[in-house]
């Protein structure tokens, strides 16, 4: 089944929504073995159609990074959302300063500066959502889903595919 992808921008603002008070994300990859997945914590918050990650490079998910830059991060709060987009490296030690705090140097027993210590900046694609959060829109449009009003292509209007470019 092929979706259709909405472009709008309360559809955007509705995944910003979702995703700014959801503090760690499934962070997926491909390796030659399959898909990969990991909580991580997400740097900024504030969606600008770019995600913020910040990790160690002797890790599997920069080898994996490397090799295909591809990456799906999913969010669970009150509502979901399943981003796709393609992941980077980024070397910029005044942004590694900018998001560090003291809870990662005690968790990753190092220091912003060190050479280990890498950025991950994901230059989203698409997002697909699904909008729980609303008990009364929710309510609404099952309702309207068992009256036949309001479906397009097998979803409801809580489940949208948005274009991010």
């Amino acid at each position: 089944m092929s979706k259709e992808t909405v472009v709008n921008t309360e559809a955007v603002e509705t995944v910003k929504e979702i995703i700014k008070d959801v503090e760690t994300a499934m962070f997926a990859t491909i390796s030659e073995g399959g898909i990969n997945s990991r909580p991580m914590q997400t740097q900024e918050i504030e969606f600008d159609g770019d995600l913020w990650f910040l990790t160690m490079r002797d890790t599997s998910k920069y080898q994996e990074i490397l090799a295909n830059p591809n990456v799906n991060v999913a969010y669970v709060g009150k509502s979901y959302v399943s981003i796709r987009g393609r992941a980077e490296v980024v070397e910029d030690l005044a942004k590694k300063k900018d998001m560090w705090n003291a809870a990662y140097g005690k968790f990753l027993h190092t220091t912003y500066d060190d050479p280990n210590v890498i950025l991950i900046k994901v230059d989203t694609d698409t997002a697909e959502y699904w909008e729980t959060g609303n008990k009364t829109k929710t309510v609404k449009a099952f309702f309207k889903q068992l009256v036949g009003q309001k479906e397009v292509k097998g979803k409801s209007e809580l489940n949208q595919t948005v274009d991010l470019d």
